[in-house]
């Protein structure tokens, strides 16, 4: 990233963050309410000293990570078939309809009496919603291709496999990389919402039990540290896209 990319990027916040500390040393924001940032870096300088941190991000991330590995394989899989074949389209389209539509959260009661008390339901119901952003930007990348590609690679004799692997996949790539990105970020969404409702620990815990015990310094820890993560995780997958997808790139640069 160039010089003037970082400024652009980092200003605004390093603005905020001046400004909530002026504002707090000043007393016009409640430091109950409102704690300067330089107590909430203290704050998180002491969990992280302590452990504490580590623990609820390590255990937080396990769950985003497990979840969203399944959740983008079936979706890959699902995607290309619903967008490949009519027959399997019109079979799962409803079903993810339904799903897509459903608030996440309401299915987590339902997926606890049927896999019982534990991490199976949370990460069943993460792997869920990574699956439903993933499958529907596929089947649009697929249905996106161009007949005329398709026709012209069976002209020249390529069959079902040489089709998936030199015309459907090249073309879906690039929707395949933004569907992980947001899948990703559902993930993490995910997995801190579940564990706000069900978890003995993990960033989601550790927001509900400050919140709780009106320890606002930790409160806005944990939120400030599932945001940098989201961050974090974006420009990475952002960085690796621009890496492997190497024609994509250069076409931007024109």
């Amino acid at each position: 990233m160039t010089a003037s990319r970082w400024v652009a990027a980092l200003w605004l916040p390093a603005v905020l963050l001046v400004s909530w500390q002026v504002l707090a040393d000043q007393g016009v924001l409640n430091a109950v309410f409102f704690p300067p940032p330089a107590t909430l870096a203290a704050t998180a300088v002491e969990m992280l000293r302590e452990g504490e941190l580590q623990r609820h991000i390590l255990a937080t991330l396990r769950r985003a990570t497990e979840g969203f590995a399944v959740g983008v394989l079936a979706g890959m899989v699902a995607g290309l078939g619903m967008g490949a074949s009519p027959f399997v389209r019109r079979s799962l389209d409803p079903l993810i309809s339904a799903v897509w539509a459903s608030p996440k959260l309401s299915l987590l009661p339902m997926l606890i009496l049927l896999l019982g008390i534990g991490d199976t339901p949370r990460i069943v119901l993460i792997a869920l919603g990574c699956f439903i952003v993933v499958s529907l930007h596929l089947v649009d990348a697929v249905r996106g291709i161009h007949p005329a590609y398709v026709e012209l690679a069976r002209n020249y004799g390529a069959g079902r496999a040489a089709l998936l692997r030199r015309v459907y996949l090249p073309a879906v790539t690039p929707a395949a990389f933004t569907a992980v990105r947001l899948a990703f970020g559902r993930a993490l969404t995910l997995a801190i919402s579940v564990e706000l409702v069900s978890s003995p620990e993990g960033l989601g815990n550790l927001i509900f039990m400050a919140w709780q015990g009106l320890l606002t310094e930790r409160l806005y820890v944990a939120v400030g540290v599932a945001a940098g993560l989201g961050v974090f995780f974006h420009a990475t997958l952002r960085w690796l896209e621009r890496r492997l997808i190497t024609w994509r790139a250069d076409e931007k640069a024109r």
